[in-house]
């Protein structure tokens, strides 16, 4: 990902921009503070627990959880897993803005550039699919256009702080050391296989390119999900027609990322944790978000279809790759928890 998005940043003679990059400062300082983060959020609220506002005991905790929790092995998935799911997707997020330059509509020029979009043929299937209805009709029909919308859109949004929380917690507390692999493979190949989906077949979206459907008069009420959208259209005006080269386009499609990764984080929760409560959260959170992405418009059905598809592949090759063992029944059976493999356990 990171050849692809650099060799894309040389031939269109464009900066390879650090998208997070007003957040704590450039790549080479945010890293170790990402990492040593990883290492302070296990650390700090662990120890303060255990020593029961007791001083003296801080330190002997502390060291004790260093001996045993943070081996060598743990600090490499660790370092590995922070530093390649970073490298990745700061990648996805150049080549996803450098994508209307790449493939371009056959009447765009250098001084009117327009991007390639396939969002006509992806609207007409969806009235197909909804009965010649459109599907904004249909869900803002049975669901409502306010109280839905305010129930929803945090449900969107807390998306984006989802992936960091979730790499961090696989990583650094997983119970067994494969499933730490498993999870930021996955979720590496997740977002790779997104990028290519976005290439293949490029849109804006229904809620940007048929806007009026779903926020005209008597459209959705005003939510942060709003706000969200109305952000990343002046981004990507600002960059396609106003030449800014300091900010990134963050519109693009055809796969739901929001689908693929939820539905990763559901798949990953009931094969490697055991708390059922956990379970029910997050495949309720990627029934809702599913809805939510046609609810807002940010997706049309055929999205949401090939961001399943690309989860199920993500979830599976991520296994294999990082040595889990897939029964006829679909369930997993780890074969690595550290350096001496094989190891006999379910």
């Amino acid at each position: 990902m990171l050849g692809l998005a650099v060799f894309a940043a040389v031939k269109l003679d464009r900066r390879l921009l650090d998208p997070e990059g007003s957040f704590l400062g450039p790549s080479y300082i945010r890293l170790p503070l990402l990492l040593v983060g990883a290492l302070l959020l296990d650390l700090l609220p662990l120890t303060l627990w255990r020593a029961r506002g007791r001083p003296n005991r801080v330190l002997p905790i502390a060291k004790h959880r260093l001996k045993t929790h943070w081996t060598k092995e743990r600090a490499t998935l660790v370092g590995i897993g922070v530093i390649s799911f970073y490298l990745t997707y700061v990648s996805y997020r150049n080549l996803k803005s450098f994508l209307p330059f790449v493939r371009s509509a056959p009447d765009a020029t250098a001084d009117k550039p327009r991007a390639l979009s396939y969002d006509r043929e992806l609207h007409l299937l969806d009235k197909v699919i909804f009965f010649g209805h459109d599907p904004s009709e249909v869900l803002h029909g049975i669901f409502g256009t306010t109280f839905t919308a305010e129930i929803l859109s945090p449900i969107y949004l807390m998306f984006l702080p989802l992936v960091p929380l979730g790499v961090t917690a696989w990583l650094v507390w997983s119970r067994n050391m494969s499933f730490g692999y498993w999870f930021v493979t996955a979720q590496c190949l997740a977002w790779s296989l997104g990028t290519l989906s976005y290439y293949l077949l490029p849109t804006l979206g229904p809620g940007i390119a048929y806007a009026s459907l779903y926020y005209g008069v008597d459209g959705l009420t005003h939510t942060g999900t709003t706000d969200l959208m109305n952000s990343i259209v002046r981004a990507r005006g600002n960059v396609l027609y106003g030449g800014a080269t300091g900010s990134v386009n963050s519109i693009a499609g055809f796969a739901s990322l929001h689908c693929a990764i939820t539905l990763l984080f559901a798949l990953m929760v009931q094969y490697t944790l055991r708390s059922k409560i956990l379970k029910w959260v997050f495949w309720v959170n990627f029934g809702l978000t599913v809805i939510a992405t046609l609810y807002f418009g940010w997706h049309y059905v055929a999205d949401d279809l090939a961001g399943i598809a690309i989860a199920i592949v993500s979830f599976y090759v991520g296994g294999v790759a990082s040595g889990q063992k897939f029964d006829r029944h679909g369930h997993s059976h780890p074969t690595t928890t550290t350096s001496k493999v094989p190891v006999d356990v379910d």
